[in-house]
C-alpha cells in the first residue's frame, strides 16, 4: 500500500473530547473518527489492525474445536423475558437498545446473545452423543452506555467475539472453560498484549464461576488485586482480604449495652469524628441508608453497617440483596443511597410517601427505628425516574406506574463492624453519637454479609504474610461457567445416557476485538505516537524515501517496496512529495513497528533501519537490511517480540 493512496489524515494536536493516550492517538494518527457520542468508524488503518486481531482469535478458536457462526444481531424481546433478563437490561442497567418494529413486536440490539444461542441449542441439540459442543462468532454489538468515554474502551458500538458452549454434564463443562482459558492466554500473548487473569463477578451474565482478562495499564478503568506470590489476582469488585485489625476502644469507653451519648454538633463523617475526638475509624460503625428497586416494582430500603476504615463494595452488596430478595421480585434494577435527590423523584403521588426530613442523616445507628417508614404510603406513584446500581445520580428512565416499599429495613453487617465487641456509632439522634455500644445492648442479631471492598495493603486470605497490591487494569476479555442458568429458562433440554430429559450445562467466553486493539495502543505507546506489536500492526514495515524528486531513491525504494510485497511482508511506501521530516514524524505516529529510510545512501545501496519500539537504528546494506526485516516480521508474528531484532 502506498500512503499517497492511504486516505491518511493525521493530526498535530491532542483532540479537545480524547481524554486517554490510546484515544488521542488512535484520533491524531488517523485509526478511527468520530461520528457520534460513543460510536466511532473504523478507518482503513484500524481495520487492518482488526481484521489481524480477528484472525489471531479465529485461529485459536478453531485450534479448540469451536464453530464459527454469525447469529442476528436483532432479537425478539420474548427470548430475554423468558431468560428474566429483559427488564434488568432496558429498565435497570438500561443497557439494551430497544425498540418495537411496525407490528408492535419488542425488539433489542444484542448487546449479547446467551438467549439466542440456547433458543437455537433447544432445537438443535437433543442428544448427549452431540455434546459438547462450541459455538462462537465476531459481531458487532451495541450497548447504551450511561457515559460513552475513552474512545473504542466503552462505546456505544463495538466489536467483540463471543463463544457458547453446550454440555452434557459439569465436567465437560470445565474442560472446555479450561481450553479457552488457555486460548485466551495465547490469543493475548500473540497480540503482544501483558494480560492477567482474574477473579471477576458474573455480573448480569450469571454463573458460577468466572474469570476476566486483564491489560494493564495506567488507564484502565478496574482496580486490580493481586498478591506478590503469585497466587491470587481478582478484580476488586470480587477480591477477598483479611481486614487490618482494629483498635480496641479504651476499657473505659466499653459501657456495655447501648452506649453513652456523645455531643458530636455538626460531625456527620467518619472523618470529623475522629478528627475532633481521637477516636480511630475502626472503632467506629458507620451505618448506610440505601433504596434497592426491583423489577415489579418493590422498594427495599437497606441499613447496611460496615466498620468505620472500610469501604461498601456495591457489587457485592447488589448479589447479597438479589439472592434475599430476586426470588420474590424479579431483577434488581438498582441500589443507590436515600437521597432527598432520589426522594423527590420518588414522592410524585398524591398522599404522604417518604419523609426523608425525619430521618437523622449523619447520625444513624444500626437500629434505626422501623417506624420511619411508616409514615410512607404502602404504594408509591413514581414518574419518569430510575435509580441504577452504582450511579451517582439519578437517571431519567421510564418507571412501572406503581411501587410497593417495604415496611421494614434489610439491616445487613459486614464482619468488621459485626465482629466489633464495642464501638462508636450514629445515636439516631441529630448531633448525637453513642460511645461504647455493642450489638447485644443495642438489642441486635446482625446479619452477617461479606461486604466491604478489599483494598491494597490488606492481607491475603491464602497466606497472611502476604498482602495485596493494586495495578489498573482494561478488561479484554471474560469467560463463565453459565451452569444450567438460560438452559432451563429457555427450555434447552437433551437426553442423557440413561435415556433421561435434563438441561443443557452451558458456558460463555467473549473477548472484546476492536477494545483489545484500543487496548494495545494503551500498553505500547511513547510521546512520538503507537508502537504496534508486530502481530497486529495494520503494516509491519513503512518505507520512507526522504526525497521523492531524486531518482535513485524512488527507484530503490520501489525495488525494496516489491520485494518485502515478495516475501508475504504488509509493507506502506511513503511516496508522498513532503519533507523527510514530515514523513518521520507520521511513520512514528502510526506506529508501524519498522521503518526504512531510504536517503542520500541509496547511491551506494545503504539505507537506514529503525526499530520503532526500541528507536534502535543502524545503516545497512540493502540485502542486510531486507533479511533483518524480514527475519523480525517473522519472529513478531508469532506474538515473540525480540527487543533488539532489527539488529538482525
Amino acid at each position: 500500500m502506498r500512503v499517497s493512496r492511504l486516505m491518511l489524515v493525521t493530526l498535530r494536536d491532542d483532540p479537545a473530547q480524547a481524554e486517554i493516550p490510546s484515544h488521542k492517538l488512535l484520533l491524531r494518527a488517523g485509526y478511527i473518527r468520530r461520528v457520534a457520542s460513543g460510536i466511532y468508524a473504523y478507518l482503513p488503518l484500524l481495520w487492518r489492525v482488526l481484521q489481524k486481531v480477528s484472525a489471531i482469535v479465529r485461529e485459536e478458536m478453531d485450534a479448540t474445536g469451536a464453530l464459527e457462526t454469525l447469529l442476528p444481531q436483532l432479537q425478539p424481546a420474548d427470548l430475554w423475558q423468558r431468560s428474566g433478563r429483559w427488564a434488568g437490561y432496558t429498565a435497570g442497567e438500561g443497557i439494551m437498545f430497544h425498540l418495537k418494529d411496525r407490528q408492535g413486536h419488542e425488539l433489542g440490539l444484542g448487546p449479547t446473545h446467551e438467549e439466542v444461542i440456547t433458543d437455537l441449542a433447544a432445537d438443535l441439540l437433543r442428544s448427549y452423543r452431540q455434546l459438547p459442543v462450541n459455538l462462537y462468532q465476531i459481531q458487532t454489538k451495541f450497548r447504551d452506555e450511561i457515559r460513552p468515554r475513552f474512545g473504542l474502551m466503552r462505546g456505544r458500538e463495538f466489536i467483540m467475539k463471543d463463544a457458547y458452549s453446550f454440555h452434557s454434564d459439569e465436567a465437560s463443562l470445565r474442560d472446555t472453560y479450561a481450553a479457552m482459558d488457555g486460548a485466551y492466554r495465547r490469543i493475548f500473548r500473540r497480540c503482544g498484549l501483558r494480560a492477567v487473569a482474574v477473579e471477576a463477578d458474573s455480573g448480569a451474565i450469571g454463573g458460577s464461576a468466572s474469570q476476566e482478562f486483564m491489560v494493564t495499564a495506567d488507564a484502565g478503568e478496574d482496580l486490580i488485586l493481586t498478591s506478590a506470590d503469585g497466587c491470587y489476582a481478582a478484580n476488586q469488585e470480587r477480591a477477598v482480604s483479611l481486614p487490618t485489625p482494629p483498635v480496641e476502644l479504651p476499657g473505659g469507653l466499653r459501657t456495655g449495652g447501648a452506649g453513652e451519648l456523645l455531643a458530636t454538633p455538626g460531625q456527620t463523617s467518619i472523618e470529623q469524628l475522629v478528627g475532633a475526638h481521637g477516636f480511630e475509624a475502626s472503632q467506629l460503625v458507620k451505618v448506610l441508608l440505601l433504596l434497592a428497586r426491583f423489577q415489579d416494582g418493590y422498594l427495599q430500603p437497606l441499613l447496611i453497617s460496615l466498620r468505620g476504615d472500610q469501604q461498601l463494595n456495591g457489587v457485592k452488596l447488589a448479589n447479597a440483596v438479589s439472592a434475599r430478595l430476586a426470588g420474590d421480585h424479579g431483577v434488581l434494577l438498582g441500589i443507590d443511597p436515600l437521597s432527598f435527590e432520589l426522594v423527590a423523584a420518588l414522592n410524585r403521588s398524591e398522599g404522604r410517601s417518604i419523609d426523608l426530613s425525619a430521618f437523622p442523616l449523619g447520625y444513624l445507628g444500626p437500629d434505626l427505628d422501623d417506624g420511619l417508614l411508616s409514615g410512607s404510603r404502602p404504594s408509591l406513584g413514581v414518574e419518569g425516574r430510575e435509580v441504577r446500581a452504582g450511579s451517582s445520580g439519578v437517571a431519567a428512565l421510564p418507571q412501572p406506574p406503581r411501587q410497593q416499599l417495604s415496611a421494614k429495613f434489610l439491616r445487613l453487617t459486614d464482619p468488621t463492624a459485626a465482629q466489633l465487641p464495642a464501638f462508636v456509632c450514629g445515636a439516631n439522634q441529630i448531633d448525637r453519637h453513642r460511645v461504647g455500644a455493642s450489638w447485644q445492648g443495642l438489642q441486635l442479631e446482625p446479619e452477617v454479609v461479606d461486604l466491604r471492598a478489599a483494598q491494597p495493603g490488606d492481607r491475603c486470605l491464602h497466606d497472611s504474610a502476604q498482602t495485596l497490591t493494586a495495578a489498573r487494569g482494561i478488561e479484554v476479555g471474560h469467560i463463565f461457567q453459565l451452569g444450567k442458568k438460560y438452559s432451563e429458562a429457555l427450555g434447552a433440554r437433551f437426553t442423557n445416557e440413561s435415556g433421561e430429559e435434563e438441561a443443557l450445562w452451558m458456558g460463555c467466553y467473549g473477548i472484546g476485538v476492536s477494545r483489545l486493539a484500543q487496548a494495545a495502543v494503551e500498553q505500547n505507546h511513547d510521546g512520538d505516537g503507537i508502537c504496534w506489536p508486530v502481530a497486529i500492526a495494520p503494516f509491519e514495515v513503512i518505507i520512507v524515501v526522504a526525497s521523492s524528486q531524486d531518482p535513485l531513491q524512488s527507484e530503490l525504494a520501489e525495488r525494496l517496496y516489491g520485494h518485502f510485497q515478495a516475501e508475504g511482508l504488509d509493507v506502506l511506501l511513503d511516496d508522498r512529495p513532503d519533507r523527510a521530516g514530515v514523513k518521520f514524524k507520521d511513520a512514528d505516529l502510526i506506529g508501524i513497528p519498522y521503518r526504512l529510510v531510504v536517503g542520500r545512501g541509496a547511491a551506494s545501496g545503504v539505507v537506514e533501519l529503525v526499530e520503532r519500539a526500541t528507536r534502535q537504528s543502524q545503516e545497512l546494506t540493502v540485502d542486510a537490511a531486507l533479511e533483518a526485516v524480514v527475519a523480525a516480521v517473522r519472529s513478531g508474528r508469532s506474538g515473540l517480540q525480540v527487543p533488539g531484532a532489527a539488529a538482525g
